[in-house]
């Protein structure tokens, strides 16, 4: 199982915490490849239990270079300097291989350690400039919810932290184990970020969205043909109307929307069944195995064989 850790701060803040521990820290074996889940502890300076986080496991700083992610909470004072000791652990487990996540203005903390130089990178839309100007070696991106760069990882503000722990959920343990998730905390599974491995899920429609019973009718029949004539008709809407709206209010155009949603359908066969590839083309709506391959490949990275050796539910 991956063991993460949660690299708390003398400045971090309550939400962000809470995100990761709810999210990271709570069991939720049932959902996951074999049925086990991160091996999560809290670390502190010296190890001393937290008093925000007090029957979670604990360990010191040093212990950042022997887990395989680390998690950097959001700080209340983005202008303060880090203390040394968490800036040098950090450092040191990246040396190490270790994945580093930020969130929110987590970025900050990053930053000062020298991990986001080079790189792309987001936080919190009112603290973008700031980060800007006192590392102008990142490249800072405010417009998007959360930037995955591989093994290091940065959120956009409050909520984007959210998104960010679900993704790591998802390029982790699967689909099925994010999915599952959030349905018990009533948020979407999946809103894009930036670079991203291991995620097909399409972006949800905004709140309120007119389009809202067309993609739920055709989440329904993903397994039979189904065109973008045929989500105009259900919509009472031309072809050039329903892009324009998709683009509007979901992000995407129609037809992107609907590879997306396959190659979804996909993932969760692959976690969910034994089906051959075969009968997963068809059940997803993709038609054959090659041209199931070809889109898995361009949206998640990999094959669907090692997608499902990876998150197959035992």
């Amino acid at each position: 199982m991956p063991r993460i850790a949660l690299a708390m701060h003398g400045t971090a803040m309550l939400y962000e915490v809470a995100i990761a521990a709810e999210i990271l820290g709570v069991d939720r074996g049932e959902l996951a490849p074999g049925g086990t889940w991160y091996d999560f502890v809290v670390c502190t300076p010296d190890g001393t239990p937290h008093p925000w986080l007090p029957g979670a496991p604990t360990a010191p700083y040093s212990e950042l270079s022997r887990v395989d992610r680390v998690v950097v909470p959001s700080t209340d004072d983005p202008e303060a300097d880090p203390a040394p000791a968490l800036v040098d652990a950090l450092r040191e487990a990246h040396r190490h291989g270790v994945a580093v996540a930020a969130l929110c203005t987590g970025a900050f903390v990053l930053a000062a350690a020298g991990l986001l130089d080079g790189r792309a990178a987001a936080t919190h839309w009112m603290h973008a400039d700031d980060l800007a100007r006192r590392y102008p070696q990142v490249e800072v991106r405010a417009d998007v919810l959360y930037v995955d760069d591989g093994d290091v990882l940065t959120s956009a503000g409050k909520t984007a932290a959210l998104d960010l722990c679900l993704h790591l959920v998802r390029r982790d343990l699967g689909a099925t184990a994010a999915n599952g998730i959030a349905r018990r905390l009533v948020v979407p599974s999946h809103r894009s970020g930036g670079q991203a491995q291991f995620v097909a899920a399409p972006p949800e429609p905004r709140s309120g969205s007119g389009l809202a019973p067309t993609l739920e009718w055709a989440r329904a029949r993903l397994d039979r043909p189904l065109t973008v004539a045929d989500l105009a008709g259900h919509a009472g809407l031309s072809t050039r109307q329903l892009a324009r709206r998709m683009g509007a209010e979901v992000g995407t155009g129609p037809l992107d929307w609907l590879h997306q949603q396959r190659v979804a359908r996909a993932q969760e066969l692959l976690e969910r069944t034994d089906a051959s590839v075969e009968r997963v083309a068809a059940g997803s709506g993709l038609g054959t195995a090659a041209t199931l391959r070809r889109h898995f490949h361009r949206v998640v990275g990999v094959s669907p064989a090692a997608y499902r050796a990876a998150f197959r539910l035992r």
